[in-house]
């Protein structure tokens, strides 16, 4: 038995429902690990989870990506050995704490050449990034997308791999200096809070539209995204920065195009082992290589997490963010 630091929830809420508190965690059982946190990546679903627009049973963890050491092993874990760094992402909430008990099956061993806190601030982001271009739209050579927030920890990411797949980038950002950083590495970047994003759209396509739009935005942006898009372009609605997306009528998207829709989730593309473990593989792959640069934007101790999810709703953190333990 042990003590860990954790941040809960109590009932649904703004970052105020945040609290640190100290709670007793039981010895790994079988087929789990005791993982010393060393580093914790703070996203925009672990405010979902806060505020209740993904509702949770109280009380209530947060965050679900972290990375750290192996500590001790439950019966029949032969996969990892005392001392591994290790890093997860998605599944079960909770990982705003110091140490945390988990299943092995849902822990990737992090390489050498991988820090700490690009494990813990980039993974989710990373292995979301692989499967929406790799697998929800195969990005090719030559084609031309958009990416909405392409300075935030998904955007960048996302927008530096679609370069290197052959992609045309045009990727949106919400002020001047954001627009600085995905210059970097987008074709083209637009500021829609002075452009229309839409009209820049078509011009830069020459009126043709894309043939995808990566949206983690939601609801300020699903109307302007469907007009972006090329006939038979695929709108991928993967976030609802903004708030969801609102209802609407299957019937808009013959108008607009025959266009597709989807609505993807991590989860549902790392269904099985093996499937997480090539999707956490080619990421750190990628970055291994050079041609991902992740970026840690800004950490925070673990005591000052709720600072931490003012900023990201007021959109004032660039890259990844980190809890420090």
């Amino acid at each position: 038995m042990m003590q860990t630091q954790t941040i809960r929830i109590h009932s649904h809420g703004d970052s105020s429902v945040m609290q640190l508190e100290m709670h007793t965690l039981a010895e790994p059982q079988a087929g789990e690990v005791l993982l010393r946190q060393t580093a914790i990546g703070v996203n925009y679903i672990d405010t979902y989870h806060r505020s209740g627009l993904y509702p949770q049973t109280m009380p209530s963890g947060l965050g679900v990506e972290a990375c750290g050491v192996v500590e001790a092993l439950g019966e029949g874990v032969t996969e990892f050995k005392l001392g591994d760094r290790v890093a997860y992402a998605g599944g079960a909430v909770g990982a705003y704490a110091s140490y945390r008990v988990l299943p092995a099956d849902k822990l990737v061993l992090v390489p050498a050449k991988i820090s700490d806190e690009i494990a813990a601030g980039t993974l989710l982001r990373g292995m979301t990034a692989q499967y929406l271009l790799k697998r929800t739209f195969p990005v090719h050579i030559g084609q031309t997308i958009l990416f909405h927030a392409a300075a935030g920890g998904v955007g960048q990411i996302a927008c530096q791999w679609a370069r290197e797949l052959g992609a045309i980038v045009i990727g949106t950002v919400g002020s001047d200096e954001k627009a600085a950083i995905a210059s970097q590495y987008c074709d083209h970047v637009i500021n829609y809070k002075t452009s229309d994003f839409v009209e820049r759209v078509r011009e830069i396509t020459a009126g043709k539209g894309v043939a995808v739009v990566y949206d983690g935005v939601g609801a300020d942006t699903f109307a302007g995204s469907l007009d972006c898009l090329a006939p038979r372009g695929m709108l991928v609605s993967f976030g609802n920065a903004s708030g969801p997306v609102p209802a609407f009528e299957p019937a808009i998207l013959a108008q607009k195009g025959s266009l597709f829709f989807t609505r993807p989730t991590l989860g549902h593309y790392t269904l099985t082992r093996a499937e997480l473990m090539a999707t956490a593989a080619d990421y750190f792959h990628a970055v291994s290589r050079g041609f991902i640069k992740p970026e840690i934007g800004q950490s925070y101790a673990l005591k000052d997490a709720a600072k931490a999810h003012q900023d990201l709703a007021l959109r004032k953190t660039q890259g990844s963010t980190l809890l420090r333990v």
